[in-house]
């Protein structure tokens, strides 16, 4: 994957689909999202499928088999349409194989909207950068085909803080001079019987 940390969004949603949906949503109660009865296997080929077609496409230049794997309303855009899209990823030579061998982490698990959408996102951990991918899925004979699609690069991870401000030294003490010995004793006395210095015996 890129070394270089980019910012971009693209995102697909079929405008049929989207306002057949919203015109359904206007004349019945809003209902809230339910969890999808799908398991961990399937998840991870809807999304490891979508983003691979992607990184083909944009590899190649030639966006047909990702219309393809789409529902119908996402086959509304044509192959040249999806080119144009996404030009921005395709120039910026985004590689995105790594989905193919790395787990994604799901911040949204997979849920059904009331538009009857399957809808989910999370990213793939990288460095030092990650994938970011936002997906809906539209039923289409028994099966998840991809509708919307949309995918972002952001940073891996949280930022190294910032090294600490180094700490105020200590003050030094002073270094004392050292002591002076005491001055020793001018003269001992002498010992009994011995004459002081400069005098003869008795």
């Amino acid at each position: 994957m890129t070394g270089k940390q980019r910012g971009w969004r693209v995102l697909i949603v079929a405008a049929v689909l989207t306002a057949v949906a919203s015109a359904g949503l206007a004349e019945t109660p809003a209902q809230a999202p339910k969890p999808a009865q799908i398991d961990r296997n399937g998840v991870l080929i809807l999304i490891r499928s979508s983003l691979l077609a992607l990184d083909q496409a944009n590899k190649t230049g030639n966006y047909t088999v990702l219309r393809d794997i789409g529902a119908p309303g996402f086959q509304s855009n044509s192959a040249a349409r999806l080119g144009e899209i996404f030009v921005k990823l395709r120039n910026d030579n985004l590689d995105l194989s790594g989905v193919a061998v790395i787990d994604p982490q799901l911040g949204l698990l997979p849920q059904i909207e009331a538009n009857g959408l399957m809808h989910m996102a999370g990213f793939f951990p990288s460095v030092p950068t990650q994938v970011n991918f936002d997906l809906s899925f539209a039923p289409v004979n028994g099966q998840w085909r991809l509708f919307g699609i949309s995918v972002s690069i952001g940073q891996s991870g949280p930022a190294a803080p910032e090294p600490p401000q180094p700490a105020a030294a200590p003050p030094v003490a002073q270094k004392q001079p050292p002591a002076k010995p005491a001055p020793a004793a001018a003269k001992l006395a002498p010992a009994p019987g011995k004459p002081a210095d400069g005098q003869s015996p008795k």
